[in-house]
């Protein structure tokens, strides 16, 4: 079912008809930044533990994919700055360890054996709250179609429009 409360993207108002004749607005074009890659190590630390440090290094990996995926998609679509730097670095690591709880999920299964008999893996719980938080990255780097038209773009006023006046 669709939601409702977010506007549909342009592109599909455009193919569907537009019977309200309301302006269709595109999104914001913002200038281009070229983000530098994080160093993933610093997010992800090496631990002295060889299983802590597998997993580390599969979110090293994992962030790093996930990051060469989205900026180039972002630098040119969203028009993203180096104000977005942190978000979409939280982004990665979000998928980083979505990935990990998920890889934990196979591996032990939804049920584990604890000190009080038979529970729910933590895992589960970790990897809905990342998620959560990821729709909201989602959301806020305009990376659904719908997020991309809820972008306006400011109004420029003719007066105000040259910074050196």
């Amino acid at each position: 079912m669709a939601d409702r409360y977010r506007p549909k993207p342009a592109i599909q108002r455009m193919r569907e008809g537009n019977p309200s004749k309301t302006t269709i607005r595109e999104g914001v074009i913002v200038p281009r930044a070229i983000l530098a890659e994080p160093d993933w190590s610093e997010v992800f630390k090496s631990s002295p533990d060889p299983a802590v440090e597998a997993a580390n290094l599969r979110c090293r990996e994992v962030a790093s994919a996930e990051w060469r995926r989205v900026v180039p998609v972002l630098e040119v679509s969203a028009g993203i700055g180096e104000v977005d730097y942190a978000t979409v670095k939280d982004l990665c690591v979000c998928v980083a360890r979505i990935d990990q709880a998920e890889r934990d999920l196979s591996e032990r299964g939804l049920m584990v054996t604890a000190e009080r008999g038979t529970v729910k893996n933590g895992a589960a719980t970790i990897a809905a709250q990342y998620r959560t938080q990821l729709a909201r990255y989602v959301r806020e780097l305009g990376l659904s179609p719908s997020a991309r038209t809820a972008i306006t773009a400011p109004d420029s006023d003719d007066d105000d429009s040259d910074i050196w006046d």
